[in-house]
Order: C-alpha cells, then sequence, then structure tokens
C-alpha cells in the first residue's frame, strides 16, 4: 500500500506542476515592442524547434499581398544566410505617402551551421514600415527541418479553436498615448496575469495536498 501511496503522491504532484506551468506554446509566434498603425517598427518571429530528432534549418516569412511594406529589411543572424525577395504588385498601391509597384514578399533564413535544436528556439526579425492601419497583421512561415519535413504555419483561427498550425499573427498597439498611462496599463495587466497564474498554481497545489491528505487517511483506516 505504501507503494500506492508513493506513486499517488507522485502522480498528483506531476498534476499541480503541470497546472502552475500552463500549456507550452510550440508554434511560430511573432510580436512587437514598437510597431504602430501607419508608423516603422519591428516585427519579431519567435521559432521553436518541435521535432525531438532534427533542427530547424530554414524559415521562410510570407509578407500579406493586400497590405505591402513600402520599406523592409531583415535581422542578419550568425549561422544563418538572409534572403529578401521583392514581387510585382498586381496594381500600384499607395502605403502611406509611399507609391508602391512592387514590395517586399518573402524573407528566407537559411542556416549555414546547425540551425535550431530540438528543445530550443531562436528569433528573427523584419524592421520596416510603414504598418498597416489594421490593428492585425497575418504573416505566413514555413519551417524547415533537417531531416526534410515542412511545416506551414499559415491556417487563420476562426471562432474559438485554435488550428493546429496557426499562422503568425501581429497585434498592433494602438496610436502613441499618453506614456504615463501606456506604462500603467501594461502593468495592471501583467499584474493581473501574474496574480491569475499564482492564484492557479496555488489551487493545483492545495487540490493536491488535499487529495494526498485524503488517500492516507483511507490507507490508515484500512490498516
Amino acid at each position: 500500500m505504501t507503494r500506492t501511496i508513493a506513486r499517488l503522491s507522485a502522480a498528483l504532484i506531476t498534476v499541480a506542476l503541470v497546472g502552475i506551468a500552463g500549456p507550452a506554446l510550440a508554434h511560430v509566434t511573432v510580436s512587437t515592442t514598437d510597431a504602430k498603425p501607419g508608423e516603422f517598427g519591428k516585427a519579431v518571429f519567435r521559432v521553436p524547434t518541435e521535432s525531438e530528432t532534427a533542427s530547424t534549418t530554414k524559415l521562410v516569412v510570407t509578407l500579406p499581398e493586400d497590405t505591402p511594406f513600402a520599406f523592409v529589411t531583415a535581422q542578419s543572424k550568425p549561422g544563418w544566410k538572409v534572403t529578401i525577395k521583392e514581387a510585382t504588385l498586381d496594381e500600384p498601391t499607395k502605403v502611406g505617402e509611399f507609391e508602391l509597384s512592387k514590395a517586399v514578399r518573402t524573407i528566407t533564413w537559411e542556416a549555414t551551421g546547425n540551425g535550431i535544436a530540438p528543445s530550443q528556439f531562436d528569433e528573427f526579425a523584419l524592421s520596416g514600415g510603414p504598418f498597416p492601419e489594421t490593428g492585425e497583421i497575418a504573416f505566413t512561415a514555413e519551417q524547415t527541418y533537417s531531416d526534410g519535413e515542412v511545416v506551414a504555419w499559415d491556417e487563420v483561427q476562426k471562432g474559438d479553436t485554435e488550428p493546429e498550425h496557426p499562422a503568425p499573427t501581429l497585434t498592433l498597439a494602438e496610436p502613441a498615448e499618453d506614456d504615463g498611462k501606456a506604462q500603467a496599463h501594461t502593468h495592471d495587466e501583467g499584474s493581473d496575469s501574474d496574480m491569475t497564474g499564482r492564484w492557479l498554481g496555488g489551487g493545483a497545489l492545495v487540490v493536491a495536498a488535499v487529495a494526498l491528505v485524503v488517500a492516507l487517511r483511507e490507507n490508515r483506516r484500512r490498516a
């Protein structure tokens, strides 16, 4: 019976730890700290290697055709070769104060070394603009592994269910507001999120502890 209690304890602790950690986000995602609608900024793509046996050796980011950028530069990274390709637009398009007949369509980072090993991630950035006036901008990304597997991150979420391979979607910040208010708003959101995580984690531990006590009492009664 002692072994049973030990196994139960280990299982409950594992469940509690999982509840604290939350689900791991292993998708290709994009974020920004400065990009705003109609302005210039930077977008950072975080690329984790989901494979347990192969490394990520190439990333191709495709920019949306309906909201082209007037100017784009790509981050240079040691161990990676970067290639930028332009495409001719179907018709001249005005982006901010710029009239475009062609625009950057894809940016490719290809490993010249070992790439991103299993259980690791790296980040790749582009800088440019003006960013579109829309609140969100969806890119597509193609991730290639050393074993030849290619994963396309291009599915647009519909409803509350996240697709298996969601397209990296960037939520643009609102136009510049009072810095003090913006910082306070960010701090409040962070505090709320952190507090929620603590409550959930604490709750998971309490549940595990109560279940363990009940199991021990039941064991004593049987004994």
